[in-house]
């Protein structure tokens, strides 16, 4: 009798998930939960591609924060093997009718229901010592802090529904926890800088230092982060103000950035100065036209603070920021 399990029309026919565990070597079977992995494009020390499933188009897509590709399943195999679409085509059919001969698999494999951990508590602390000697380090005090809506956590919880119903919670308390708060006091964002394999916790959407614009300046700079905005104003620049997205990483909104075009005379980029960092902003120069600084002393503006200090930094940043935005 003929099977029909091993019978497939072309290439929309099979599965993302499955070219994705097959060229990727993901020994998990991806049910709808999503994967982080090294990058198989760049080295790199710490993972930063993701594999996750979309659910309004039921498919797997990824994500690589270290080449900044992304897509689906095809244009990964594409880009893998720089390959043509017509050649991509030929060799993912091929790869997975070699693969049906080996495996006797029916049927479409069914998704499960993953939730992903989500901030669900955290208290307030007092500020201490430790914290003083974390932030002074790159020349940011108290009254930025406060400006800024930085508060230090005890801690905070994270929490899951897994695929059968229960509940997964997890706790994290230590030292060096802050909190980033929009001016109506919600919650956006949990900085963990002594935690190295997670320091940013998302938990809404939000362009920082937007609540701290006044629009009564001549010229906006985009930075990569919170503390680089801090980092920023301590250098005592009156015509500049400064935001960041949510990361690099973060597209501002199209709509949001004709706004922001639209108060200021000149905007500009000024991201890490890492291969990631100068592909965001190349990104933005070609969607949005904006010029940008590359900062070449260490990976970031606050960190280029702490390592120089402010007048080398200045020295340094000076003319890149004259000939961007036409600064005088």
């Amino acid at each position: 009798m003929l099977s029909t399990k091993n019978i497939f029309d072309g290439i929309n026919d099979i599965p993302s998930e499955w070219i994705f565990e097959h060229y990727l070597n993901i020994s998990e079977k991806l049910m709808g939960q999503d994967v982080k992995l090294f990058s198989v494009f760049k080295h790199e020390r710490t993972p930063s591609m993701y594999v996750y499933y979309n659910k309004t188009i039921n498919q797997y897509r990824f994500k690589d924060f270290s080449s900044g590709h992304q897509g689906d399943a095809k244009l990964l195999v594409m880009l893998l093997y720089n390959l043509s679409y017509g050649n991509m085509v030929n060799k993912v059919t091929a790869d997975y009718a070699e693969y049906l001969k080996l495996n006797m698999i029916g049927g479409k494999r069914q998704m499960r229901h993953h939730d992903k951990y989500k901030v669900v508590d955290y208290e307030m602390r007092h500020w201490t010592n430790i914290d003083q000697q974390y932030w002074t380090k790159f020349y940011i005090g108290s009254k930025l802090l406060e400006r800024y809506n930085v508060v230090p956590l005890k801690f905070f919880t994270m929490q899951k529904t897994e695929s059968d119903g229960s509940v997964s919670s997890i706790l994290f308390e230590y030292n060096s926890i802050y909190g980033y708060f929009k001016a109506d006091g919600k919650l956006y964002k949990i900085y963990s800088p002594k935690n190295l394999d997670k320091k940013f916790i998302k938990v809404a959407s939000y362009i920082q230092g937007l609540d701290q614009l006044t629009y009564q300046t001549d010229y906006l700079v985009i930075a990569s982060s919170l503390k680089d905005i801090m980092c920023f104003r301590t250098l005592g620049y009156k015509s500049i103000e400064v935001i960041a997205p949510d990361s690099e990483n973060t597209m501002i909104k199209e709509s949001e950035m004709e706004k922001l075009k639209s108060k200021y005379k000149k905007v500009i980029t000024l991201f890490d100065n890492d291969e990631a960092g100068l592909n965001s902003m190349n990104k933005y120069k070609e969607r949005y036209g904006l010029n940008y600084v590359l900062l070449e002393m260490s990976k970031d503006l606050s960190d280029s603070v702490k390592d120089y200090g402010i007048d080398k930094v200045k020295e340094q940043l000076h003319p890149l920021l004259i000939k961007a935005l036409k600064y005088e």
